[in-house]
């Protein structure tokens, strides 16, 4: 049985084989300098268009083991499609300080728990680019491959006044493990929390009462690194805090690729999930055409399905919806010919519902000047968010 740091030091030679993912100098992520007290020590890089309308939205993206925040976007697309449709990225970005080999620690008691390290660290950044940029608190999303993945759970579960939806890429379930063994234990599907314990984690993990964030789950179906059944718990995991039923209410192949859904009784779209066909371990992408975004790579990997793109319209936060094609199935498995349909919204948006006021509480954006401004209305606004001492 490997160990984690002999699959680590593999993945990490795959990687440097390929020589795609060089440290980028072309200056499209930014780097964050002022947000707290960054009890988790990451890095915060940031990317938005020149003219980022208020109340713009907040992608919070995170990278996997042995990536970086370049490499990630690079291999992703999320500031390429933010430029396009006008919002805003945040890239946390782990430090080998914290974890020799750059993944967050999503297992680790300490970082994974509401304000507390890595946890708070990502909390801070948020709540400074919202107020240095007049994001629209409503409209504030995360995002992850791998532990990146895993760390999106924990910002679910840990914030879910905070995040309107969440997409975990070849991730894990929230509270699945605490140690580094159970960590590679639950990574190949061996133990973990009962079908019953999963819900009661999330809904353990903060004074939250909902509603919740609505969750977009992507796994590979030969992902030998995390396997499936990491998938399968995120969903029972959200189903059970959600309280929706287990069977989905529709499902579609989405440009070839099975995704199923689940809605709340006004048919509202709660859950999807996402299974990739043959694909192993990594992102999903579509990279050539006139619709192509991202750049293939290690864990970054065309198989013909922009996930950024469906993702992003599965928010609300695109404009011009991902094009691809939809193929419905009914419940008994049967194909629906001649059901082809664009890979936006195939209904009218739904209004998402509004998350507490009181757990969202607007502060004050005042007018800026010097850099001395900025930081202390971003300090004023950390302390009154109960942020930072």
């Amino acid at each position: 049985m490997r160990n984690i740091s002999d699959t680590i030091t593999r993945l990490t030679a795959v990687r440097g084989r390929s020589g795609l993912y060089p440290k980028r100098h072309d200056g499209r992520l930014s780097d964050v300098t002022e947000f707290g007290s960054n009890p988790g020590g990451l890095k915060a890089r940031f990317y938005a268009p020149a003219n980022l309308p208020h109340g713009a939205a907040l992608v919070v993206v995170m990278h996997g083991c042995t990536q970086t925040a370049d490499g990630y976007d690079r291999g992703s697309g999320w500031s390429q499609l933010a430029e396009q449709e006008g919002f805003a990225v945040l890239f946390p970005e782990q430090q080998r300080a914290n974890n020799a080999n750059l993944c967050f620690n999503w297992f680790v008691p300490g970082d994974i728990r509401r304000d507390s390290g890595e946890a708070l660290s990502i909390r801070q950044m948020v709540e400074a680019l919202v107020v240095a940029h007049k994001i629209d608190r409503e409209r504030i999303f995360v995002t992850g491959l791998s532990a990146g993945g895993a760390m999106t759970s924990v910002m679910l579960a840990a914030y879910p006044d905070v995040f309107a939806g969440g997409a975990i890429i070849a991730g894990l379930a929230y509270g699945s493990a605490t140690t580094i063994p159970e960590a590679f234990d639950r990574m190949r599907g061996h133990g973990g929390p009962s079908e019953q314990e999963l819900p009661r984690l999330v809904r353990a993990a903060s004074s939250h009462k909902g509603p919740w964030p609505t969750i977009s789950i992507w796994h590979g179906t030969a992902d030998n690194t995390v396997v499936p059944f990491n998938a399968d718990a995120i969903l029972v995991q959200w189903q059970g805090v959600h309280s929706i039923d287990a069977n989905p209410k529709r499902s579609e192949t989405v440009d070839g690729h099975m995704r199923q859904v689940w809605c709340d009784t006004s048919g509202r779209e709660l859950i999807e999930k996402f299974s990739i066909t043959g694909m192993g371990h990594g992102a999903p992408l579509k990279t050539p055409g006139d619709n192509g975004l991202g750049s293939a790579g290690p864990f970054m990997l065309d198989v013909g399905i922009s996930s950024t793109r469906h993702i992003a319209c599965f928010w609300g936060i695109m404009e011009t919806g991902a094009q691809g094609s939809r193929t419905k199935i009914s419940a008994d498995g049967a194909t629906l010919s001649g059901t082809i349909l664009p890979a936006g919204r195939e209904t009218e948006e739904k209004p998402r519902a509004d998350h507490v006021v009181a757990a969202r509480k607007t502060l004050p954006l005042n007018a800026v000047g010097s850099q001395a401004d900025v930081t202390k209305v971003i300090e004023d606004a950390l302390r009154a968010a109960g942020l930072m001492r």
